[in-house]
């Protein structure tokens, strides 16, 4: 039995609430999730200490229809290559930020598809940047993107990187926070780039807002959002 706390806690009880044991208490990589009826997740095979059971791209939109892909994640073959076969047209691409393990999938699978590509554009300063990543629309804090029965909303969220952002999906009120906040570990901020001051102020620009989940870049859904934001800072 699982306790409050523990990793899969919350995706579980979303998932399973009648304990029927219907959902996965393991995140295996290349098997799609239904988080929720907008939602799935599709984790690459890049599991590792930084990275935990690897990175965690999300499919949004209906099967038989237009979806947005959020971090399309490394490049890696096997892991676009389960993107490009799941089910949907792959029309738009969301990226938190330009880490290797998040966006450098986002050109291959734009050649493939002609998705329009949307994120900021890599820094110049610190290690580890996806160079290569083009977007075709920077989005500004507060945007809004309207996908098939869903709306996105860009937050801008420095501090792991300064182009950081998260995007609110607003009818489940989940907030996709690549490397914001991230389930079963802590977060590194790295100057020159990263700050932690930044980062501080970003968590508090999150709280309470309602948000039911956090889906994070890596882990479980992540229940209780201010709740854990509240020990971070």
């Amino acid at each position: 039995m699982l306790k409050p706390g523990e990793g899969p806690y919350a995706e579980v009880n979303l998932l399973d609430p009648d304990h029927k044991g219907i959902a996965s208490y393991e995140i295996v990589p290349g098997a799609t999730t239904r988080l929720t009826p907008h939602v799935r997740r599709l984790t690459a095979p890049n599991p590792g200490y930084m990275t935990g059971p690897g990175t965690n791209s999300y499919l949004i939109g209906p099967e038989d229809g237009d979806i947005a892909v959020i971090d399309p994640g490394p490049l890696l073959d096997d892991h676009v290559a389960a993107l490009m076969a799941a089910p949907g047209r792959i029309r738009w691409i969301f990226t938190t930020h330009t880490h290797p393990d998040h966006s450098p999938a986002a050109a291959v699978i734009q050649a493939k598809t002609g998705a329009t590509v949307h994120g900021m554009p890599a820094p110049t300063v610190g290690l580890h940047q996806d160079q290569s990543f083009m977007p075709d629309i920077v989005p500004a804090n507060g945007d809004s993107f309207a996908l098939p029965g869903c709306t996105l909303t860009a937050v801008h969220t420095p501090g792991h990187a300064s182009n950081h952002l998260c995007y609110l999906l607003e009818e489940d009120r989940l907030l996709f926070t690549g490397d914001h906040v991230m389930q079963g570990s802590t977060v590194v901020i790295n100057p020159p780039d990263g700050s932690m001051t930044r980062y501080i102020e970003s968590l508090r620009t999150i709280r309470g807002q309602g948000i039911r989940y956090f889906a994070p870049g890596h882990g479980f859904l992540i229940g209780a959002p201010d709740d854990m934001i509240e020990l971070l800072i």
